[in-house]
């Protein structure tokens, strides 16, 4: 498996995202909180992250955590066994964590998510 993210493992349209936050199940770690929705049919695995404005005004600090999320999962995809999964993530933290940080407890949740 390639480790890149085209754009059709993103998850967007609002049928697909209101199926995953109303069918999903919620996980979270210390800065982030995760619904997945396993088996669409879609034959891949599709992810959305998302930064609240709550936690950070200014949109060059949203856009780093977003950056930091997807690069974390796309240099980590390959832990999740099948595909067809459905993934939000949202950072939920005050802080603005280190990419190593990120790294880690993307991991932990990836490997929740494959199990």
């Amino acid at each position: 498996m390639q480790a890149t993210l085209p754009k059709e493992e993103r998850l967007s349209g609002k049928t697909a995202i209101a199926a995953l936050t109303g069918k999903g199940k919620w996980d979270h770690t210390p800065h982030l909180r995760c619904c997945c929705l396993n088996g669409t049919g879609s034959g891949l695995n599709r992810i959305m992250v998302s930064v609240p404005k709550r936690y950070f005004k200014r949109a060059v600090k949203r856009n780093l955590l977003k950056r930091r999320l997807r690069e974390a999962y796309r240099l980590q995809k390959e832990l999740l066994p099948e595909p067809g999964h459905d993934i939000l993530f949202v950072y939920n933290s005050a802080e603005i964590a280190d990419f190593s940080v990120i790294f880690g407890e993307v991991a932990e949740l990836l490997q929740r998510i494959g199990k």
